[in-house]
């Protein structure tokens, strides 16, 4: 197997089937220079069980610990630390990326730079709709197809059918800031590893912004590409979801930017 130059890091936990869809948009890419490492936050054996069985185009590390509750940031960073490439993508295990997503992200990245995308959200209808065959030839990233299985129409849909200069035009003009998004962002592990990786005192709630903003405060900028590098988001229930650890995680964020933070100690390296 020829020897890879993109990571991409995709986060699960106990979701295999929406982990499977995910794996199979990955064999559709018509990229194939990557690694996958799997950063499994505590999933039972069927996981693991189905990853061993899946025919990827693509290596596969499987990163596990134990479960201990939501433990998204420290599975990332041992995740981080088992790429074997100098380029890192991060996304999830619910969402399918279109074929030339890590085209795009090879294509845009460069040195002293990260690169921030966003994803289009589904319901839970159509995820469930979504099968082997609609990924395969791609039919759930078209627009049509969506609309008619009760996508509503939005200028969010853009996303969705934006190429070539239609799509720089609207990453330059979107309102959105080019934060880093754990669903679909990149960069370069030597930066990573610079700002520690990720602030393991948080759960859930913005741990990726707070990566994207030490790196800025490093000195990386940041790219918007959301209208060109598309992930489809696949519904899901949010039980890990609370009030505690969003407080928690303003709290550091705040510090991060006013303090101009660069480097956590609760990271990958600890004191």
């Amino acid at each position: 197997m020829s020897e890879k130059s993109i990571s991409v890091i995709i986060s699960t936990y106990n979701s295999k089937e929406w982990l499977k869809k995910v794996m199979i948009g990955y064999n559709q890419q018509t990229l194939q220079n990557f690694e996958m490492v799997i950063a499994d936050d505590g999933s039972r054996q069927d996981t693991k069980d189905m990853i061993e069985a899946f025919p990827a185009n693509y290596p596969i590390t499987h990163v596990w610990h134990e479960d201990n509750g939501f433990q998204k940031s420290q599975i990332l960073n041992k995740a981080i630390l088992a790429c074997n490439t100098d380029y890192i993508i991060m996304s999830d295990g619910d969402c399918i990326p279109r074929k030339d997503f890590i085209a795009v992200h090879e294509k845009y990245r460069e040195p002293g730079c990260f690169l921030s995308g966003g994803y289009y959200k589904l319901t839970m209808p159509i995820s469930e709709k979504i099968d082997e065959e609609l990924i395969k030839n791609q039919t759930c990233f078209n627009l049509n197809w969506l609309l008619q299985n009760g996508l509503k129409k939005t200028f969010k849909n853009n996303k969705l059918n934006s190429f070539g200069k239609k799509a720089t035009f609207l990453n330059w003009i979107t309102p959105t800031k080019a934060t880093w998004n754990g669903h679909n962002a990149s960069g370069w592990k030597k930066d990573i590893l610079a700002v520690n990786g990720f602030d393991e005192r948080m759960q859930y709630g913005g741990q990726d912004r707070e990566l994207g903003e030490r790196l800025i405060n490093l000195g990386i900028k940041s790219k918007q590409i959301r209208y060109s590098a598309i992930v489809i988001h696949l519904d899901h229930p949010r039980g890990y979801m609370n009030k505690e650890s969003w407080e928690i995680n303003n709290n550091i964020r705040r510090n991060t930017r006013s303090k101009n933070v660069n480097f956590t100690p609760f990271g990958i390296k600890k004191d």
